[in-house]
């Protein structure tokens, strides 16, 4: 059942195809209009809209994985990640690239940035566990990071500004290099996203 999750954006687009195909001119902007309420779909479109087009897709099949149980050392859907296992899993999926599995090594072997420099696709990490660079998430836009957060939780989206992670928080860093990384400014996000339809 969790799985499936990663395939929202396919089917997302399936759906508006058969719709463009099978109705008058008027039906799908219809059809639109009652999609942006799904949970979820205005960020992945926003997103789409201003960055790059790795970032987009780090973006989306992160949002792919909303749901999946929390597993301490794991790395997939089928049977939980934990937060590393998570982004090591997006990046590997969605570009090849084969990050290191712990977190703070994640931090060692990626550009510092500052916090003022967060575009989508970046990671995020914060000191959960008395030790720094101890969880990481990847960042979505609009102050907010998709992350496995801990043992009896799902993946889930949270905002950064909340005070245990604001608190918390460790730095930022870039994986993404060259013409992707010149990402559209996070201000520019967050003007056009509904934030209600993310938790």
């Amino acid at each position: 059942m969790l799985a499936p999750m990663r395939f929202l954006p396919l089917v997302f687009s399936l759906i508006l195809a058969s719709v463009a195909h099978a109705a008058p001119s008027e039906a799908p902007e219809e059809a639109s209009r009652s999609l942006v309420n799904i949970p979820g779909l205005q960020q992945v479109q926003v997103v789409g809209q201003t960055v790059g087009s790795k970032a987009t897709e780090l973006v989306t099949n992160a949002l792919g994985f909303l749901g999946v149980p929390y597993r301490r050392g794991g790395t997939s859907a089928d049977t939980g990640f934990d937060c590393s296992g998570l982004v090591k899993t997006v990046y590997e999926d969605t570009l090849g690239m084969v990050l290191p599995r712990v977190a703070s090594q994640q931090a060692a072997s990626t550009e510092k940035i500052d916090r003022q420099e967060l575009k989508p696709g970046d990671l995020v990490f914060f000191n959960t566990m008395r030790r720094a660079f101890s969880h990481v998430g990847i960042y979505i836009g609009d102050g907010k990071f998709v992350h496995a957060p801990r043992a009896g939780a799902e993946v889930r989206v949270e905002s950064m500004s909340v005070a245990y992670w604001k608190k918390r928080f460790n730095g930022a860093r870039r994986v993404l290099a060259g013409e992707d990384a010149e990402l559209a400014s996070d201000t520019a996000v967050a003007a056009r996203i509904n934030t209600t339809s993310i938790r």
